[in-house]
């Protein structure tokens, strides 16, 4: 393991005032998306959108790096005939790689999931460092339900997580560790709070015990937020607190930062919540980087004006650029400052 050479990916991809884009949809949901806009789910409809999205010029101003699906790394672009490895380092952003074999059902845990995907992953690792990658993204799902989590579903994940990252940094590539509680249902920001700080602690501890080096690595936590169909959905500030609350009783100093997902908000929301983590972040010095690492909430005002059509592109990746310009800002806390001044 080349720490120094880990830790220096791991500070680039966290770097101030950029984040990560996560185009790493599997094969199925990016059908579903694209059934949601009227495009036909064809690979040659998969490159054009992924070449929309990875060619948009200016991009790496506020992007690290990005997360491809398996296709999607040994893809071309439907531009210049460059690969999506060679475009993204046009662009100076990182190449990285969702290793995961998805989120299946777990024996004998009705409702939960359990995360697949180590069988042959070593070997899997080599192969994707050879076509380009620098780190790599596994994904668990925690559901909160009437009796959920389980004990035995948090601790599955955890174990698989640090397995996973392991692995990773055997191989050179900084893993980025996803353990997502699920916006999903009808929980309290408080029951929210209880289930992350469980797993976070859970996957901490996992890591440990398998000796993943904590300073070549990237946390990629779930928002410590209400559910959906909570009747009273936690404030701005209040998911802010709750979720630097849940950071400072879980995470090691040594992370270098924390590239949160936006797990079903929307891009306004997950916008500003990023943005009053920041401003708290500073106000207490916290010593980890707060960002990005979105898909959706990049992603789907672009998705929507593309439609699969050429004439569209440029308008899209305007779009895109711009949502990516407001979660830059808001990584460092001047997302509502930038707001007000562009409103007078």
């Amino acid at each position: 393991m080349d720490l120094q050479k880990l830790e220096t990916t791991a500070k680039a991809m966290v770097a101030p005032e950029k984040g990560i884009l996560a185009m790493d949809e599997s094969s199925p949901t990016c059908a579903k998306r694209f059934q949601a806009v009227g495009v036909a789910d064809t690979i040659e409809n998969r490159a054009a959108y992924r070449t929309l999205l990875i060619g948009t010029p200016g991009l790496g101003q506020y992007i690290s790096g990005a997360i491809l699906y398996d296709e999607t790394i040994r893809q071309t672009s439907t531009e210049g005939g460059l690969s999506f490895p060679d475009l993204m380092r046009r662009q100076d952003i990182i190449i990285g790689i969702k290793v995961d074999a998805g989120a299946k059902d777990m024996a004998g845990h009705p409702g939960e999931k359990i995360t697949e995907g180590l069988d042959r992953l070593r070997e899997r690792l080599a192969e994707y460092v050879e076509l380009g990658a620098r780190f790599s993204k596994w994904r668990a799902v925690i559901t909160i339900g009437q009796g959920l989590p389980s004990r035995a579903c948090i601790e599955a994940n955890a174990h698989a997580l640090a397995r996973y990252a392991m692995l990773c940094q055997e191989a050179g590539l900084v893993p980025i560790v996803e353990p997502e509680v699920l916006i999903d249902g009808d929980h309290t920001i408080e029951r929210c709070y209880e289930v992350t700080l469980e797993t976070q602690r859970c996957v901490f501890e996992q890591l440990y015990r398998q000796g993943v080096a904590f300073s070549g690595m990237v946390l990629k936590p779930s928002m410590v937020i209400s559910g959906k169909s909570c009747p009273q959905r936690a404030p701005v500030e209040a998911v802010a607190e709750q979720t630097i609350r849940c950071v400072r009783n879980t995470v090691p100093v040594a992370v270098p930062g924390m590239a949160f997902l936006s797990g079903g908000q929307s891009e306004e929301e997950a916008t500003a919540h990023l943005n009053a983590m920041n401003v708290m972040a500073e106000a207490m010095h916290l010593p980890w980087r707060l960002t990005f690492s979105y898909a959706r909430a990049l992603q789907h005002s672009a998705l929507a004006r593309w439609k699969g059509d050429a004439a569209n592109v440029e308008a899209a990746r305007s779009i895109l650029l711009h949502r990516a310009r407001l979660n830059s800002l808001a990584s460092a806390g001047r997302y509502q400052q930038a707001m007000e001044q562009e409103a007078a």
